[in-house]
């Protein structure tokens, strides 16, 4: 049986937690910061960890990352 392929575009996006939970940056901070409130840049700093749906397809897309 061959070896699984990881999606490139995955990796670079992703990391996961000792738990197994998916890591990702906050949506939002690239652009247009000025419309944004002191709140959001605040809030959006760092990382998030995904819900459970949309985990679920990233770990689909890294399959030896578990």
């Amino acid at each position: 049986m061959p070896k699984m392929k990881t999606k490139s575009g995955a990796k670079k996006r992703f990391k996961m937690t000792a738990t197994g939970k998916v890591k990702a940056g906050v949506s939002g901070k690239r652009h247009g910061m000025i419309k944004r409130t002191s709140k959001q840049i605040r809030q959006n700093r760092g990382t998030d960890l995904l819900s459970a749906p949309d985990a679920k397809i990233v770990k689909k897309y890294m399959p030896y990352n578990r």
